[in-house]
């Protein structure tokens, strides 16, 4: 049994396979924990990839189908992972065609992943994703952003809208602490499937939240502050651009707590 794999429609890809994929930028993805071949939030992350699918082709690949090939190249490797399972279109990009082409699925594996320790500090720069409801691929900005940032004495970078609200960070959701609800922003944002599992937690939980408006100058109001993706439900953030904020060691250990309650599925 290999360590880790990269599977096409089902099976182990080949070089000629992927090389016209090498520098594809239009096909959408979604990426998982998996623990003892299990993973949470298996029906949020189905539900993005045939949303995406269809804004993008017009059309998506069955669910059935879907979870055959994640437990194929699941099977292929060891219990814990990171998967990556991406969509694409065999016509390619930078042509009009395409449109009744069936969609083709790529899923890679790697190492098991945790996210940093935290607490970060993020730079808040000017930034709106194309197509912000969609895990895309080709996204420049976000690596040349948090590469800025880093530059600059951050860890990482935080977005604020043209109308200068905080909504999303190079690869993270944002959430917000104000002492006593979880506090989302209102912004056009990727909806994380790591977000949406802590959100219906929490509602279980009879943790408060609510989604406003976030910008800098609310920050000194806020208790603390998080990002999170599929690597983990909550780091702290300490600082967005000049403005210092409570670590909250409450808040980060109850989204933990949250997405822990999640049940682990099967593909």
């Amino acid at each position: 049994m290999s360590s880790f794999v990269v599977h096409r429609d089902g099976h182990a890809a080949s070089a000629d396979e992927l090389a016209p994929l090498a520098f594809a930028g239009y096909a959408h993805f979604t990426a998982m924990q998996v623990r003892g071949g299990r993973v949470r939030g298996l029906d949020l992350h189905l539900a993005r990839l045939r949303a995406a699918s269809m804004e993008l082709f017009g059309r998506a690949l069955p669910d059935d189908l879907v979870r055959d090939r994640l437990r194929a190249a699941l099977a292929a490797g060891p219990d814990d992972v990171s998967l990556t399972a991406t969509v694409y279109s065999p016509e390619g990009e930078f042509t009009a065609d395409g449109a009744g082409a069936e969609p083709e699925l790529l899923v890679r594996t790697g190492p098991a992943a945790s996210g940093p320790r935290g607490p970060l500090a993020l730079a808040v720069v000017e930034h709106e994703r194309v197509l912000p409801g969609v895990k895309h691929v080709g996204e420049v900005a976000k690596t040349y952003l948090l590469r800025r940032a880093v530059e600059q004495g951050f860890d990482d970078a935080a977005f604020a809208d043209r109308r200068g609200r905080l909504s999303e960070a190079t690869i993270w959701n944002l959430a917000f602490w104000d002492g006593s609800a979880v506090v989302w922003p209102e912004a056009e944002m990727l909806g994380g499937t790591t977000m949406g599992i802590v959100r219906r937690r929490l509602d279980d939980l009879g943790v408060p939240q609510r989604v406003q408006e976030v910008r800098p100058a609310d920050l000194p109001s806020l208790a603390g502050a998080v990002v999170m993706n599929s690597w983990t439900p909550g780091v702290a953030v300490r600082r967005i651009g000049s403005v210092s904020l409570p670590e909250a060691p409450s808040f980060v250990e109850a989204l933990h707590r949250a997405y822990a309650s999640e049940p682990l599925a099967a593909p």
